[in-house]
């Protein structure tokens, strides 16, 4: 008898798909079918297989893009397509890991600065590649991350 395995990120977007089909749930289906189809695209493009760290990772580009028009949508004072923007990341953002931030993300970083020896602005790319190579990796907003990492090298 095999142990019972989580299923992964993508499988359950998939059922939760057909569920919003079943329940005759528009809005939430166009928005899992359009990450599902930026999955797929990101796949081909990527020519890597769907897995865990590729779906997150679309997932985290989806719900960026999704920020930056709600922004500006909001910018030209267009608060029914704004609205329509929050609600797609409401749904997109139930599928994300929490991610690491705050202290825990300064400690991470700091811990990195020291285990590459960086000391200037100009060897900021050392210790991105060195996060990036971190088991939580996939948790980190580099955004976030880079801002914090040119403070402590300034």
């Amino acid at each position: 008898m095999q142990p019972a395995r989580m299923a992964s990120t993508y499988e359950k977007l998939r059922s939760d798909i057909v569920a919003s089909m079943k329940a005759r749930d528009g809005g939430r289906t166009t928005a899992l079918r359009m990450i599902d189809a930026a999955i797929q695209r990101a796949s081909m493009d990527q020519n890597k297989p769907v897995d865990d760290a590729l779906v997150i990772a679309t997932f985290r580009k989806a719900v960026k893009n999704l920020a930056d028009a709600k922004a500006e949508f909001e910018r030209g004072g267009r608060a029914d397509l704004a609205a329509a923007n929050a609600a797609e990341i409401a749904i997109l953002q139930t599928y994300l890991p929490a991610g690491i931030d705050g202290a825990k993300l300064e400690q991470l970083i700091a811990e990195t600065i020291a285990a590459t020896g960086a000391t200037t602005k100009k060897e900021m790319g050392k210790v991105i590649g060195a996060l990036k190579q971190h088991p939580d990796a996939g948790l980190i907003d580099f955004g976030s991350a880079s801002k914090l990492i040119q403070a402590k090298l300034g």
